[in-house]
């Protein structure tokens, strides 16, 4: 029976940090997206693979498949185009393969590029006794579910648990009808195919899961795939870096702070939007990686940093990190200022700052301290910042 496999590769990926998306990211040379593609195409078992992208993406798609080797890509249908919501990108490639009439669908994420050959054959396997099967591991940590104070509510027995992954495997016929039944419904946001077919009554499998199919989801996965792929005699190099910036303070309203606009009531004299604590974590990744400091690469007399948000800095030299193969562990920054206080804005600075460099909120510090009454932070007349960021790099043979 005809089997058709549909890479979900629409999603912009905001949780690995800016530039590209992920999908398109290189690891081991390739495009993520492209080794993906080939798993699935060099299968015996499945007859099509369909590809659904976002609109913008179609040069960056075409970059990727031509890293393939020619003798799959015929097996390759021309791309469907994704919606708002994935749940909508699957069912736009649902319809775009209703023309194939596949008798079974395999539903995978195209940031999970380690799909092995007998993960797939699993899949296949389901499809012989179930309508609808994912893969699942056993959960090892103890789960507990929480309620509206962060107040423990219930502890599940975990050997009841499995942690879902993809592909996951419908009767075609089956999967379409329940995505347009929830598409009629107005419902629109289930994030995986299974949860979408338990709600519209199908019976859904678990079958054996791979627990190293990952999914690349935050930076700091990339350099791990990269040591998968080109095995265990890569090595990295720690670097450590620091920063320091400083502005006076002006008339104003109010500062910005690790990404967030602090009410105050003073401004800072700046070219940019004066963050001090974003201009010193810039500078410190920068130091890690020898590449001068945010003078160099945003220099002040350049009238497009008039103003300009000093988010973008530390995503540029976050993504700096990640274009060299590296990976960054911590960060961490202290502001030195006798007000504004920064206790009640912590944790949204954390948060945000942690967004802009694509990391876990544990791996972002952030503290404050006062430089009692001593010096020009002292007597309040500016506002100052430290960091230090550690970085891994790959080890370059002299």
């Amino acid at each position: 029976m005809s089997v058709a496999a549909l890479i979900v590769a629409a999603g912009r990926g905001s949780r690995a940090g800016e530039g590209i998306p992920k999908q398109y990211r290189f690891v081991g040379g390739k495009p993520v997206l492209a080794l993906t593609l080939e798993a699935f195409l060099r299968h015996p078992g499945i007859e099509r693979t369909l590809a659904v992208i976002h609109p913008d993406d179609q040069d960056l798609y075409r970059k990727s498949i031509a890293a393939l080797p020619d003798e799959l890509t015929g097996r390759l249908l021309p791309v469907a185009h994704g919606g708002e919501t994935r749940q909508d990108s699957v069912r736009n490639g649902l319809e775009t393969l209703l023309e194939f009439a596949p008798a079974h669908v395999l539903i995978h994420d195209a940031a999970r590029p380690f799909a092995a050959g007998a993960l797939i054959g699993r899949a296949l396997e389901a499809t012989e006794n179930w309508e609808a099967a994912v893969p699942g591991i056993a959960v090892t940590d103890t789960i507990k579910v929480i309620g509206p104070q962060s107040e423990v509510v219930s502890t599940p027995d975990r050997a009841s648990l499995r942690a879902v992954q993809t592909p996951q495997v419908f009767h075609f016929a089956a999967l379409l009808a329940a995505h347009r039944k929830a598409a009629a419904a107005g419902l629109r946001n289930f994030t995986d195919d299974g949860a979408l077919a338990e709600w519209a009554g199908l019976s859904v499998h678990v079958f054996q899961g791979d627990p190293l199919n990952i999914k690349l989801t935050h930076a700091s996965d990339f350099p791990e795939a990269e040591r998968r792929l080109k095995g265990s005699s890569m090595t990295y190099v720690t670097r450590l870096g620091t920063g320091f910036d400083v502005h006076a303070f002006g008339d104003g309203d109010h500062v910005w702070l690790g990404g967030i606009r602090v009410p105050h009531d003073r401004g800072v004299v700046a070219h940019s939007d004066g963050d001090v604590i974003l201009h010193a974590l810039t500078d410190a990744l920068l130091g890690a990686l020898a590449d001068g400091d945010i003078g160099t690469h945003f220099p002040p007399s350049d009238p497009q940093w008039r103003g300009a948000s000093s988010d973008q800095f530390l995503a540029y030299a976050a993504a700096l990190v990640r274009d060299r193969g590296g990976l960054i562990d911590h960060l961490d920054a202290t502001l030195l200022c006798e007000r504004p206080r920064l206790g009640p804005y912590r944790e949204a600075m954390r948060q945000r700052i942690a967004e802009l460099a694509g990391l876990r909120l544990d791996q972002v510090s952030l503290k404050a301290t006062t430089t009692e009454k001593l010096g020009f932070t002292g007597r309040s007349e500016g506002i100052a910042a430290q960091a230090a960021a550690t970085i891994r790099l790959p080890e370059v043979s002299a």
